[in-house]
């Protein structure tokens, strides 16, 4: 008798075979530990005022902390890279803290003031406040005009009806 495995069974055993081994907590935790990029979690809001980032930097000291900007770039550092543990007892058994330095860059949007930022370093907590612009306010811009030969200025805010008024510049009306 000739028996014929469908490949679809075979994939199913394969995945059930997979699903075991992500629910096993020891392969789980051994995947995640080769993991060597260090990862810096930021929280981005607004408020009326300011864009607000928070940045997670637990074990850090605010002495090794740097922020920067160039152009609508901010970049956040962290930690040093000398930093490490000597392994006194042994070996390590199970190793999750990442230590070292980390890097993060976020681009700010317009219609910010990076000048006017502002951080504070409290609790493993970095809190930068970059301002919002002012909204930009109509500047008058007086007209000159020529008047026999010398300059004059137009103002027709002053003048009643929407006549204009002529001062020449010597500050008499005409």
């Amino acid at each position: 008798m000739i028996r014929h495995t469908s490949p679809f069974g075979e994939l199913l055993q394969l995945r059930r075979a997979m699903e075991r081994m992500f629910d096993d907590p020891f392969a789980r935790t051994m995947s995640a530990s080769r993991s060597t990029a260090r990862r810096m979690p930021l929280d981005v809001y607004e408020t009326p005022e300011a864009i607000v980032i928070e940045a997670a930097l637990p074990g850090i000291r605010p002495e090794e902390v740097e922020v920067s900007v160039l152009g609508d770039t901010l970049t956040l550092s962290a930690g040093s890279e000398s930093e490490s543990r000597s392994d006194e007892n042994g070996g390590y058994r199970w190793r999750e803290v990442q230590r070292g330095k980390v890097t993060r860059s976020v681009t700010l949007p317009q219609g910010v003031v990076a000048d006017g930022a502002s951080a504070t370093f409290e609790n493993g907590l970095l809190r930068l406040s970059v301002p919002k612009a002012q909204p930009a306010e109509a500047v008058r811009i007086p007209v000159t005009v020529p008047v026999a030969g010398e300059a004059a200025r137009i103002d027709a805010s002053s003048a009643p009806d929407g006549a204009a008024q002529v001062e020449q510049a010597t500050g008499q009306e005409a």
